[in-house]
């Protein structure tokens, strides 16, 4: 597919309407942290042309997403083996991670996955594992991304918005304080997939895959 300039993407104009708006509550009630570590992250080998150029090139985009998860599946096989009886999660970003946002006109239903992190998902789903995804997209647009990923395929165990209260607290803390509910609900998270540092930083998952995103050209 040929290189696509990359997009005004639906979670930054929802996110501003947000803020006018009363936003629908997408969150779990808050559970007090549990501990976690995470080990180094395998991340993307971005390339400073594509970083510094005006257009990202889609193709280019996607060859070096697959390397991320070509990582990650033989790690969830690994992980899932001799597992039966526990309760295993991995949790996903949206934007760019789970779906091609920023390559794609805002107005554009749905969405479409990205793929590797499609096959990702629905893998660790056929090893029993839940699939979370924690997401920095206000509450106002959380029944339209849980209905975009579902009608992509993704299997949804549980979606994370951003209610009107976390929409003034940095990202990284907010998606934290989300992967600790979800252990607080009993999961261990051997996976977080994510393509910003803020997806990924302060714990709560025993294994970190950074998507590329281009020195933060990438939503």
């Amino acid at each position: 597919m040929a290189g696509r300039g990359v997009r005004y993407r639906i979670g930054s104009a929802a996110a501003a309407l947000a803020l006018g708006l009363t936003v629908a509550g997408a969150g779990s009630a808050v559970a007090a942290p549990a501990a976690g570590s995470a080990a180094p992250a395998v991340r993307a080998r971005t390339a400073p042309a594509a970083a510094q150029a005006a257009d990202i090139d889609h193709a280019a985009w996607q060859r070096e997403v697959r390397a991320v998860i070509d990582q990650a599946m033989p790690y969830v096989r690994q992980r899932t083996e001799g597992a039966a009886g526990q309760r295993l999660a991995v949790v996903f970003d949206v934007d760019n991670t789970a779906l091609e946002t920023d390559f794609h006109p805002w107005y554009q239903y749905p969405t479409p996955a990205v793929a590797p992190s499609l096959e990702l998902a629905r893998y660790a789903a056929s090893r029993g594992v839940a699939v979370f995804f924690v997401t920095a997209r206000p509450g106002i647009i959380g029944s339209l991304t849980q209905s975009n990923l579902k009608a992509v395929g993704y299997p949804v165990t549980g979606l994370y918005v951003r209610d009107l209260p976390d929409l003034f607290n940095e990202v990284s803390a907010y998606k934290t304080g989300k992967r600790a509910e979800i252990e607080a609900k009993g999961y261990t998270i051997i996976a977080n997939i994510g393509n910003r540092d803020s997806d990924l930083v302060g714990g709560h998952a025993e294994r970190t895959f950074k998507l590329p995103d281009y020195d933060g050209r990438l939503s």
